[in-house]
């Protein structure tokens, strides 16, 4: 009988000795470790945010400036992450991943958008806007709506347009003065059928490569040149690669930054303005901003490169572009009559100026 109380007694004093350690090192003097997730917990929502360049570009620094807006107007409850130089996700990728929700938000080109929905090719046809001021109209009336309100069907809400630049042209093999001077050359390009039909056109072969791989494709001489705005051109150092630059401002070079249409819709109204706010407040910065940087990093790349460069006069523009109007007569259809009635007015608008 004994044996059996001193066995209890010993469980009993076991037990309150875990029980007494247990209390202590859950509320004693000695901090938990700290677990960088969970404190992530404490958020209401985060907004992973992906795209494939630099965060010196325009694009980069508008997603900054947007996320720091959101927070802001949340109070902390919705942080958005930012990732870079297609760390998750590149041009290949980034729309599907959208759509499936494995991001909630990017910023594609209007090239990879238009894989998705033909009639952004119309942002990619060949000097179809004659200047910022036509761009920036463009983007926030009929042609930006229509465009923005195709996109639904496919699970994905268009917030903004955000502005880069006008596209230029870039060689390793000679100057590109005329038309006749991309003959044979091979051009990375971005997967764009409308981008493909104008060097097609020209008598240029084309390669479609990600962003982060046009760099080594120059050095080694995969591909003969390129084209992108100055800012690109700067901030992944191409113009270490290529000796001649053309001032072709032959097509234009701009974002349509998404968000996956089943995330957004489970949003709190509340949120929705909130992010809704920022990215319109952010919109007017970037694109103002946009502008600014190519003007700046034209400069430094002046100064900085023995660039021979060349800047097509608007005589030379015109020659281009009635060159490439078997471009126009081919995707016209596709992109539909009324998108092309509207571009075709806001040209008229702008010519001259």
């Amino acid at each position: 009988m004994k044996s059996y109380i001193a066995i209890a007694v010993f469980v009993c004093l076991g037990l309150l000795s875990a029980i007494l350690v247990g209390f202590h090192s859950r509320f004693g003097s000695e901090p938990l470790p700290y677990d960088d997730e969970q404190a992530e917990l404490g958020r209401d929502l985060v907004i992973k945010f992906s795209y494939v360049v630099a965060e010196n570009t325009p694009k980069g620094q508008a997603a900054a400036d947007f996320a720091k807006r959101v927070r802001e107007k949340t109070n902390d409850r919705v942080k958005v992450e930012l990732f870079p130089n297609g760390m998750l996700f590149n041009e290949d990728n980034e729309v599907e991943a959208l759509q499936h929700g494995s991001i909630q938000m990017i910023a594609p080109s209007f090239s990879n958008i238009s894989s998705l929905s033909p009639p952004w090719l119309l942002m990619d046809l060949p000097f179809a806007f004659p200047s910022d001021d036509a761009v920036s109209e463009a983007f926030q009336g009929d042609i930006g709506k229509r465009l923005m309100d195709l996109l639904e069907r496919s699970n994905i809400v268009g917030l903004a347009f955000w502005e880069n630049g006008f596209r230029q042209l870039t060689s390793s093999k000679g100057p590109i003065k005329t038309p006749e001077d991309l003959r044979n050359l091979r051009f990375r390009i971005q997967p764009s059928r409308v981008i493909d039909a104008q060097y097609r056109t020209l008598g240029a072969e084309t390669l479609a490569l990600p962003f982060n791989q046009v760099y080594r494709s120059l050095e080694n001489g995969t591909v003969d040149g390129e084209e992108n705005s100055i800012s690109n051109i700067y901030s992944k150092k191409l113009y270490q690669v290529q000796d001649y630059l053309t001032l072709s401002n032959h097509s234009y070079l701009g974002y349509g930054v998404l968000m996956n249409k089943t995330f957004w819709d489970q949003l709190p109204p509340e949120l929705q303005r909130a992010i809704s706010e920022a990215m319109a407040e952010t919109t007017i910065w970037a694109n103002r901003n946009a502008r600014i940087i190519n003007q700046k990093q034209w400069r430094e790349m002046q100064a900085d490169s023995n660039l021979q460069v060349y800047a097509l006069s608007k005589d030379d523009q015109s020659h281009w572009r009635q060159l490439l109007q078997p471009v126009y007569d081919e995707f016209s259809p596709v992109i539909g009559r009324e998108l092309m009635s509207d571009l075709e007015r806001l040209q008229l608008k702008y010519a001259g100026k």
